[in-house]
């Protein structure tokens, strides 16, 4: 896969209604990104998108030789924002993901939209 192509495969297209909301639960709230991009993404994204500005941890599974739903990236994700399970609401677009979360007691939503992901974490954060 040449470069041009390989960039944006690693990146995406941005969602910036979701990447506002992040941004706006910070200081209140610690925020994360956790990933299974492919190998040079932390760099790509961050080049494209500052997330390194944007949330206090971010973990890449190529990083740390994790990957979701593997429960210990999830434990990872946990002790690197010193939290409990139990205070993480977690966002996914992939139902084994969002499984694999809850097994751990992680509060675990599935993204299908931005509205319906923000008004599904609003109340979880305001508990």
């Amino acid at each position: 896969m040449d470069w041009p192509i390989r960039a944006a495969y690693m990146c995406g297209e941005l969602d910036t209604e979701l990447f506002a909301y992040a941004a706006s639960l910070r200081p209140r709230h610690k925020t994360a990104i956790l990933s299974n991009a492919i190998e040079g993404a932390r760099r790509e994204h961050q080049a494209r998108y500052g997330f390194e500005q944007l949330v206090d941890v971010i973990i890449y599974s190529y990083e740390v030789g994790l990957a979701k739903p593997d429960p210990r990236v999830y434990r990872l994700l946990c002790d690197r924002l010193v939290v409990s399970p139990g205070e993480v609401v977690f966002l996914d677009d992939s139902p084994e993901n969002v499984e694999g979360a809850c097994e751990l007691g992680i509060h675990a939503l599935l993204h299908e939209s931005t509205a319906q992901s923000i008004k599904a974490v609003d109340p979880l954060l305001a508990s």
